[in-house]
């Protein structure tokens, strides 16, 4: 087998890894196109404004550490019922714009909140290349209304990397959110709420400690994610079942090769914030040209964020995810699943395949809607989120109002709630 070298001392790129380049070539080319017709001096100061403006991402708590087996420091933050949130973190929204795509749909209570005596603390799982930020709606939506657990995953945020640069399993995920929760809840009912890679960190947590998620568990929300059959995603790209093979065993040696080249990586990602925009809008969301630009460009950010050798630590693991059967566990339990009609990287069918195994749980799919549904759809979201909290908090005995419909900016594809399935067990 012929292998040829990315440069001059470079490691050897894996077979196939053309295919990749080429994949990436195929958006590139259309992204590039779209950018052409606006001056890079005019984005680059539109984007340094939309930083300077934006609320995204500046709701914080109190701060905490939690520990994993291998030693690493894990950053969490507590919002705690009584806190209350800052005046200037709640922005007005801007005229004419519609009230789930922007600023000002943060500022929302979740309906049905009025958590007594027993209420549920609420922790938040986030997904792979962003950070606890990327709950900043929900977030500003529950504080002072409910207990809230915010951490960044191992790698990620604020959160300590592993040692060596092994590659990281989604098991190894479900031990770290295990330490969070034993030294940020260590007692008391939870809702446990992942998007994405946070929603498989969950679904490890509940392989791994059945007998926590029973004694522990009071609902559960599981946000674009999937438990299990990445290994055939096609990634949104119109490719040939073939080529879209050798592209899945090409993409982690590509990444390692690149991980190789930090410095040089991250300065050329610094250069090709252009690109970057264009993928994040094709990747991020159902419906680009809906999204507040400032939303849109805290995704961006997000991403951004996440250094590149991190990123290929974490990309095999999703094709070797497979959770299926340790839904199980979580049947019985007050159940929420969401899905986005346009999401390339956990297509809706990955959800429906989650409710099957769940058939207590409501299933949701948000129209227009792709991967980052807590950001694109965050009134939709909260809803949602809320109507399962009013559930959890009257099977454990305190006050809730009923939940008052919410006004939405279009509607949403739902499936209505199943009834039939095991009994809840948190009585």
């Amino acid at each position: 087998m012929t292998r040829e070298n990315a440069g001059a001392g470079g490691p050897p790129w894996p077979r196939g890894a053309g295919v990749a380049g080429a994949a990436v070539g195929l958006v590139a080319v259309g992204v590039a196109v779209e950018r052409m017709t606006v001056h890079r001096t005019v984005r680059r100061e539109a984007r340094l404004a939309l930083d300077a403006q934006g609320p995204y991402g500046t709701l914080r708590g109190t701060p905490g550490t939690a520990t994993t087996e291998d030693g690493v420091p894990l950053h969490y933050e507590v919002d705690e019922p009584d806190a209350v949130p800052e005046p200037d973190a709640v922005p007005e929204p801007d005229a004419g714009q519609e009230p789930d795509t922007g600023p000002g749909t943060e500022g929302a209570p979740v309906p049905g909140a009025s958590p007594g005596p027993g209420a549920p603390t609420v922790v938040f799982s986030h997904g792979y290349c962003l950070s606890q930020d990327s709950w900043h709606f929900q977030r500003a939506a529950l504080r002072g209304a409910f207990r809230s657990v915010y951490w960044d995953q191992r790698g990620h945020g604020r959160s300590g990397r592993g040692p060596g640069g092994e590659p990281v399993s989604v098991d190894l995920l479900g031990r770290d959110l295990k330490a969070v929760l034993d030294a940020a809840a260590p007692e008391g009912p939870l809702v446990l709420v992942g998007h994405s890679m946070g929603g498989m960190t969950v679904m490890a947590l509940a392989d791994q400690y059945p007998e926590f998620v029973a004694e522990r568990v009071a609902g559960v929300v599981l946000v674009n994610t999937s438990a299990g059959g990445l290994d055939t995603a096609s990634y949104g790209l119109p490719l040939p079942e073939a080529a879209l093979r050798l592209l899945r065993r090409a993409l982690p040696g590509v990444l390692r090769g690149l991980a190789s080249r930090t410095e040089l990586v991250e300065r050329g990602r610094r250069h090709a914030a252009d690109l970057l925009a264009g993928l994040v809008k094709r990747y991020a969301f159902g419906s680009p040209d809906e999204v507040d630009p400032g939303v849109a460009r805290f995704a961006e950010r997000l991403i951004e964020a996440v250094p590149i050798d991190v990123v290929a630590e974490f990309f095999p693991a999703f094709a070797e995810h497979e959770k299926t059967a340790a839904l199980a566990t979580l049947d019985g339990i007050p159940a929420l699943v969401l899905a986005g009609d346009r999401d390339p990287l956990t297509p809706r069918e990955h959800a429906e395949a989650i409710a099957r195994a769940l058939p207590a749980a409501e299933l949701t799919v948000l129209e227009g809607t792709g991967h980052l549904a807590p950001l694109e759809r965050p009134r939709e979201v909260t809803e949602r989120l809320g109507a399962l909290l009013a559930r959890t908090i009257r099977t454990h005995g305190s006050t809730a109002r009923p939940v008052p419909p919410a006004p939405a900016a279009r509607p949403a594809a739902d499936t209505p709630p199943r009834r039939h399935g095991r009994p809840n067990r948190h009585r």
